[in-house]
């Protein structure tokens, strides 16, 4: 299917994914930012998404991650990753873009929904480059600022020395979208 990464083996049947082999989400670095954009794009093409975790330690708040597609249920997982599948749903957290800003709508926190407006330039320039997998030191210092900003408002997950946006470009509404 267009507009999936490559870099995740998986198979595609109609409007649904399997992914081929378990994603480490905590394995850090590129891995996992790679894993965390492949699961951020199906969320925005509306793509049902089948996959496994491997392993079952997590070294970072998957909270941040609920709003994603989340795993398929393992005996052995941690307490965190049926966290994830309990409060996860569609469009909890996303992005729309202006000409020079982006808009964000984050409901991850039960209750307490926000919508941020990132119109410095710095900002949505590091917004826009996080959509790829990106290391930390390939960024100039203000960009990488600016990546801090939006990992601190849980708008990027940094995991050793890589970062990724979060939020996904929602291209694909269910129907009826009114039920969110």
């Amino acid at each position: 299917m267009t507009g999936l990464p490559a870099t995740v083996p998986h198979r595609v049947t109609g409007r649904r994914v399997e992914v081929t082999a378990p994603l480490r989400l905590g394995a850090g670095g590129r891995e996992t930012a790679e894993a965390v954009r492949f699961l951020r794009d199906c969320q925005g093409l509306g793509l049902t998404v089948i996959w496994e975790a491997a392993g079952t330690e997590i070294p970072y708040d998957v909270r941040n991650l609920c709003h994603l597609p989340p795993p398929a249920e393992r005996p052995d997982e941690c307490p965190e990753l049926t966290e994830w599948r309990a409060s996860h749903s569609f469009g909890l957290l996303y992005h729309r873009r202006g000409p020079d800003f982006v808009t964000v709508l984050d409901r991850r926190v039960p209750g307490g929904a926000a919508r941020l407006t990132l119109d410095h330039p710095e900002l949505v320039a590091a917004f826009h480059t996080l959509l790829e997998p990106t290391p930390l030191d390939t960024l100039p210092p203000a960009r990488r600022t600016a990546a801090g900003l939006l990992a601190a408002e849980r708008l990027a997950l940094v995991t050793d020395a890589w970062a990724v946006t979060l939020p996904p470009r929602i291209r694909r509404w269910p129907v009826p979208c009114t039920a969110i």
